[in-house]
């Protein structure tokens, strides 16, 4: 029995998953874990890291791939949100499949309700479009349509367990993208 059984509660719990792409990465001579951002990826990850902020969730906690990209990109993004949630660097994020991020969804501890990934495409765009079972607006149609560019964010809300996150269990709620 759940302890949402025991203490008589029987509605499930509203959760969110926010899929944030990295910033704008540079290509210099060096393996493709180790890229940094580039200028533009410089400026847009605070917009980024501004526009979570607006979106009012209070991230219990965010996964983020141990690329440099990300890294970089979380570093300015954070910076913008009213607080610093604890932060995992899982390198299981990295070149990861559909599969390998519903998996890591599924392992989130229950008492987190709301989730920041930070990572890569073509993973979190997949990711984002699996999980969308339905949509608020036009959100679907933008997210599809500009391909989930760098620095681009999608809202999932969701219901129930962190171990049920599966195809089509969530309603995609917002998209952003810089430059849209």
């Amino acid at each position: 029995m759940s302890a949402a059984e025991l203490s008589g509660d029987t509605h499930p719990t509203a959760r969110r998953i926010v899929l944030l792409r990295h910033a704008k990465a540079d290509w210099p001579e060096v393996s493709d874990h180790e890229r940094p951002l580039a200028e533009r990826g410089r400026m847009d990850a605070p917009i980024a890291g501004r526009k979570l902020a607006e979106t009012g969730i209070a991230f219990g906690l965010a996964l983020c791939s141990t690329a440099a990209r990300t890294r970089e990109t979380w570093k300015l993004a954070v910076h913008e949100l009213p607080h610093r949630p604890r932060t995992v660097y899982e390198e299981r994020m990295y070149e990861a499949s559909l599969g390998d991020l519903i998996a890591l969804l599924n392992e989130t501890p229950d008492d987190i309700d709301d989730l920041l990934l930070i990572g890569h495409n073509p993973g979190i765009h997949a990711l984002a479009d699996a999980l969308a079972g339905t949509t608020e607006g036009d959100a679907l149609a933008r997210m599809n349509r500009g391909g989930f560019p760098t620095a681009a964010f999608a809202v999932i809300g969701f219901s129930g367990s962190w171990k049920s996150v599966e195809h089509g269990v969530g309603t995609l709620v917002e998209y952003w993208a810089p430059h849209d």
